[in-house]
Formats: C-alpha cells, structure tokens, sequence
C-alpha cells in the first residue's frame, strides 16, 4: 500500500560534484516520507537553475561549493534571490573551516560518517531554522575558537561572558534544552533561562538559532556590550 503524499514536504536540492556519492544520497532521500528532491546537480550552474525554477526548502551541497572564492555557491544563489537554507554534507570539518562556512550563510554542517537518520534529524531541524552542528564539529569550535567568540569588548577593556553564561551558552551549541542545561550545571531551569535572556541582550539577538549563529560568527557581544542587571 502506497504511502499518501506528505502535506507539507521539505524541498531539498542536492548539489556535489561526486556523482556515486550524488545518486546514492539522492536515492536515500527520494525515498524518505516527507522529502521532495527537487533535483540533484553536479555544478553550481544546473543549482541555480533549479532554484531560479522551483521552490526550495534546503540546498545540500559541500565545503568546496559552499566556501569557494568567499562563498561561493551560497553568495550566488542569495544574489539571484534564494531565501531557503543551506546543509554542508562534509567528509570531515575543522573549526575553523566550520566557523566560515556558517558565517557565509550555512545552517549547518553534517559529517558523511554519521548514519542515514541523523542526516534526517539534520535536515528537519535546518528546516525549522535551527542550526545542526554533530557533536564532534561543537567540540572542535569550543576547544579552537571559544576564546574568540566569548571575548567581548566593554569602553576598550576586555570584558568576558560570566562562567555561568559561557557554560549556558556551549549547551545551547550542544542543541541542549534549558531544563538539560541545568541539569548538566546543577541548575534550576529558571537561572538557565535568566542566563539565555543575557546571552540574547548581549548579542542582539532574540532565539537561541541566532545566537547559535553570533556565537560561531564571533559577532556575541557586538550589539550591546554589557548585560542587562537584575
């Protein structure tokens, strides 16, 4: 018995230059309830066509598309008016190639190590606009680039994050909830989220996804250079 049609199924295009790779992922999600392959490409020219033509959720392509000539495949597809998402499926990811990837516009990066279902997961959360990153990528960012992107600048001075906000803000990147975060911290769920609402003052910003995105950028703490006091 046939499967009735998905009512609101995300539109994927597929972009890689590795065509065993390209058809076997291609069929993967062809066959996945709830996805619509709009198309799978080769080259960044047969993308922008798709996507100048049909509708599209989430383009999955990787790091040499992705990053290329300071952006490469994701500068033009915003240039002809592209407002979807877009996934790096990725053999391997340094922090600092990770770190640009999401700063040119990427919601995420996903590891071709990882099993079938968690490119599923990956996919479903990018498209509800949160920001997939695998557990290996977010130890990679704490380790190489914290330093950088929870140093704040306060009248010239180097102001940090409290201890508190810094381990509040490494469970949000760990895709925790808040009441999982206090339970990691010895926290009651109420202090975590008073810690979240200063991350957002602190940033600018107003969801975790974006200060997810701040966090990655380096831009935390741009915005409003003190939090707000109790």
């Amino acid at each position: 018995m046939n499967q009735p049609p998905h009512e609101n199924p995300i539109r994927l295009v597929l972009l890689d230059d590795q065509a065993l790779f390209r058809a076997s992922l291609a069929r993967l999600l062809a066959s996945e309830p709830g996805i619509d392959l709009v198309g799978e490409c080769g080259n960044s020219a047969e993308a922008l066509e798709i996507l100048s033509a049909s509708p599209v959720d989430i383009v999955l392509l990787d790091f040499d598309h992705a990053t290329a000539d300071g952006g490469g495949f994701m500068s033009a597809a915003r240039r002809n008016g592209y407002q979807g998402r877009f996934l790096i499926v990725a053999a391997a990811a340094d922090a600092r190639s990770s770190a640009i990837a999401i700063k040119l516009g990427a919601s995420g990066i996903f590891l071709k190590s990882e099993p079938p279902r968690r490119l599923m997961q990956a996919i479903t959360l990018v498209a509800n606009s949160a920001v997939w990153l695998d557990q290996a990528t977010i130890r990679l960012l704490a380790d190489q680039s914290v330093e950088r992107f929870l140093q704040l600048d306060d009248r010239g001075s180097a102001s940090r994050l409290t201890d508190r906000e810094q381990k509040v803000l490494l469970g949000i990147l760990a895709g925790l909830s808040n009441k999982k975060i206090g339970e990691n911290l010895g926290l009651s769920e109420g202090s975590v989220k008073t810690s979240v609402q200063q991350l957002f003052y602190r940033s600018g910003v107003r969801t975790r996804s974006r200060l997810v995105r701040a966090a990655l950028e380096g831009s935390l703490g741009t915005t409003n250079s003190a939090a707000p006091r109790s």
